[in-house]
C-alpha cells in the first residue's frame, strides 16, 4: 500500500484499456476506486479489430470486482457523460458508496470514428476517416472537453465545502504539436481538455489540489496491429508500443504524495 491508502478514486472509462489499468493500480495502491463506463462500440472499419470491439463492451463490474477480491473497495457504475447533470449526481453516488472522491482521472472518450479534413483516407492503423460531422463534435466534445470539466468542477465544489487540503486530478490526452491529423476532432476535444486541466491547477493549486494531463505513446488497449506497430517503427516520435499498465503507473505516481508538488504539467510518455 502506498499514501493512497483510504483515498477515494473516480476513473472515467474504466472497464478496459488505459482506464481498467488505472482503476486497478490505484486500488491495488490501496485507494477505494469507482470505476465507471458506458459500453460501446466505435464504427466498424476493417481496420478496427473485433477484439477491441468487444473491449468496450465489457462491463466494468469486472474491474471494479477484481479490486475486491484482493480486499479493495470498489463498485462499478454506467453513467452516460454526455448527459450534462450526470457529474452531479456521479459524485453523489461515489460519495454515498466509497466517501468523498479525492482523486479524479478523466479518461473517458467519446470518440466513435477518426475524422480528417480528407475523409475516405487510410490513418496509420488502417482505418478509414470520414469528414467531421456535428454529431462527431457534439459526442467527442460532449464527454473529452465538457464532462471532464464538469467533474473538475464539481469536485472542486465539494471539496471546497468540506474544507479538504488534499486532491488529485489527472487528464489522459493524445494527439501532436501538429494537432492530430486522422482524428481531428478527438484531437481538438483532448487538447480542450488539457487548457481546462492546466486552468485547474492554477487555480486549484492553493487549495491542494494537483492537475496534471498523461499523454500516452501509442498503447495496446486492442486496437493495436501488426501494420500498426510498423508505423510506429518507422516514426522517430514513436518509440514504444506501451502496456496500459505502464500508462497506469505514470498516473499513479502523480496521484501519490510524492507528487505534491508536480502540478500543471502535460507529461509525455514516449
Amino acid at each position: 500500500m502506498s499514501g493512497l491508502a483510504g483515498r477515494v478514486a473516480l476513473v472515467t472509462g474504466a472497464n478496459h484499456g488505459i482506464g481498467a489499468a488505472i482503476a486497478d493500480r490505484l486500488g491495488a495502491e490501496g485507494a477505494a476506486v469507482a470505476v465507471t463506463f458506458l459500453r460501446s462500440r466505435v464504427a466498424d472499419d476493417p481496420g478496427t479489430p473485433e477484439r477491441y470491439q468487444r473491449a468496450r463492451m465489457a462491463d466494468g463490474e469486472a474491474v471494479a470486482a477484481g479490486i475486491r477480491e484482493r480486499g479493495g473497495r470498489a463498485i462499478a457504475i454506467e453513467p452516460d457523460l454526455l448527459d450534462a447533470a450526470v457529474p452531479a449526481g456521479l459524485l453523489d453516488a461515489v460519495e454515498e458508496a466509497l466517501g468523498p472522491v479525492e482523486i479524479l482521472v478523466n479518461n473517458a472518450t467519446g470518440w466513435t470514428a477518426g475524422d480528417s479534413f480528407l475523409p475516405d483516407t487510410l490513418d496509420p492503423a488502417g482505418r478509414t476517416t470520414v469528414a467531421p460531422t456535428a454529431e462527431l463534435f457534439e459526442r467527442t466534445f460532449g464527454v473529452d472537453a465538457r464532462a471532464a470539466a464538469l467533474l473538475v468542477a464539481e469536485l472542486a465544489r465539494r471539496h471546497v465545502a468540506r474544507g479538504a487540503t488534499w486532491g488529485r486530478i489527472v487528464g489522459l490526452t493524445s494527439g501532436g504539436r501538429l494537432g492530430f491529423p486522422g482524428e481531428v476532432t478527438y484531437g481538438a476535444a483532448k487538447a480542450a481538455q488539457e487548457h481546462y486541466t492546466a486552468s485547474a491547477a492554477a487555480e486549484l493549486g492553493p487549495l491542494g489540489i494537483t492537475a496534471n494531463v498523461v499523454h500516452p505513446p501509442v498503447t495496446d488497449t486492442g486496437w493495436v496491429t501488426d501494420q500498426v506497430r510498423a508505423a510506429v517503427a518507422r516514426d522517430p516520435d514513436l518509440l514504444h508500443v506501451a502496456d496500459p499498465a505502464d500508462v497506469a503507473e505514470v498516473v499513479a505516481w502523480l496521484c501519490s504524495d510524492a507528487a505534491a508538488m508536480v502540478t500543471g504539467n502535460v507529461i509525455r510518455m514516449r
